[in-house]
């Protein structure tokens, strides 16, 4: 296969799948070991290297909320993956894996693609963390980030790992049978089981509100000093809670990720910052009840813009009570915001249905994203937040 045909195979992924919708527990929870996690073979498509000064740590987590029924599956606990991304000390390790080899082949069959794209040169991408190495010294601000509808907690690597990079525990999370395909230990792989079930915006309000208490379940256990069931790799707590400020915390979703990082946020004040990348609310109250907390929309101008008809930002621009952006970026598309056009740029290719390349639309998400965590998670000045600003003209200002 040439790689042309690779790389369009990749940004119809993205056009694809751009088609799909978008409390304290007791918890069991257990590390996934490094050979659960493949190395990156050698195809030569990388992910861009993290701007920050920290070297990059990651470790994967399986955790299981003993208080709380799956949604989908009623007779079994809420199970999630979490993709630990962490500010490390400078030495030599395990290169992460961008994902396992049949998360690939499910992702690339759920959209036809199996023929066309080899599941290793998806499962090979190289990324720059490395695995279970030693994290840096000090306390640093927690970021969770939701992925979209479908899609794997894998397609937001890239911000994953630029903002641990510049110092921030970042957890990516995985919602039980809300991906096309998701390891867990014991060699299973849950599918998709949510998206034969939803259709509506009512439904999809429920996934935000499922979602929400993920993330909340995400910050109890990742906090904790002491685990109240089970351990992580050795620990009776957290390996993470001595570095994690809970004084700090903030989310990021993409796509219905987005609507979710808006529902927890109305619901767990330990949320301090929230970002929604390109998803609607759904919820009839979106933007209610933040009680005063700083929230961002970045959104391609097409879907997301003020006229747009299909949009619900407006609605939730109304209620949101405190600091607040609107970003609109023209040439994008609703995966602009994720790994997926990055990869279509790596592999020589830009999708002609959207004319910001890959590389401008990581530059700009990682540039907006991180200025929003920056100036509310740690009191930096960073003005690229007060308007347009010339060296990005292709984001806009609806409303300030």
């Amino acid at each position: 296969m040439n790689l042309r045909r690779r790389a369009t195979a990749l940004t119809l992924l993205g056009l694809s799948l751009a088609l799909v919708p978008g409390g304290p527990g007791i918890a069991s929870a257990a590390p996934v070991p490094v050979s659960f996690a493949r190395n990156a073979s050698e195809t030569g498509i990388e992910l861009p290297r993290p701007a920050g000064r920290y070297a990059v740590g990651t470790q994967i987590l399986h955790l299981s909320d003993l208080r709380r029924r799956d949604p989908w599956v009623p007779s079994a606990h809420r199970e999630l993956m979490v993709s630990v991304h962490y500010p490390a000390r400078a030495g030599r390790g395990t290169a992460a894996a961008y994902m396992t080899q049949e998360e690939a082949r499910l992702l690339l069959e759920a959209r036809g693609l199996a023929d066309v794209v080899p599941a290793e040169t998806v499962s090979g991408v190289r990324t720059h963390a490395r695995v279970d190495v030693r994290p840096a010294r000090g306390r640093f601000p927690m970021v969770m980030l939701s992925p979209g509808f479908a899609m794997p907690r894998s397609t937001l690597t890239t911000l994953a790992n630029d903002l641990a990079s510049r110092g921030y525990v970042v957890a990516a999370v995985d919602h039980a049978y809300e991906s096309v395909g998701t390891a867990f230990p014991g060699g299973r792989v849950l599918t998709c089981l949510a998206c034969e079930r939803v259709a509506t915006d009512r439904e999809r309000a429920r996934v935000a509100v499922v979602r929400a208490h993920d993330l909340s379940f995400v910050i109890d256990r990742l906090t904790a000093l002491r685990a109240s069931s089970g351990t992580f790799h050795g620990h009776s707590g957290s390996p993470f809670a001595s570095m994690i400020d809970p004084r700090r915390i903030g989310v990021a979703g993409h796509s219905i990720g987005g609507a979710a990082a808006a529902a927890v946020m109305q619901r767990d004040p330990r949320v301090r910052a929230g970002v929604n990348l390109d998803g609607n609310f759904f919820a009839p109250l979106a933007g209610a009840g933040m009680e005063g907390r700083p929230f961002m929309m970045m959104g391609a101008s097409a879907t997301h813009g003020p006229a747009a008809p299909d949009s619900d930002w407006q609605d939730a621009w109304t209620r949101l009570d405190g600091w607040r952006r609107w970003l609109t970026v023209a040439g994008a598309e609703h995966f602009t915001f994720t790994d997926l056009p990055v990869l279509a740029d790596r592999l020589g290719l830009s999708d002609p249905a959207a004319p910001l390349s890959g590389e401008r639309s990581w530059q700009l998400t990682r540039d907006y994203t991180a200025a929003f965590f920056d100036t509310h998670l740690r009191g930096m000045a960073r003005p690229l937040l007060n308007g347009p600003a010339a060296d990005r003209p292709e984001v806009g200002f609806p409303r300030m």
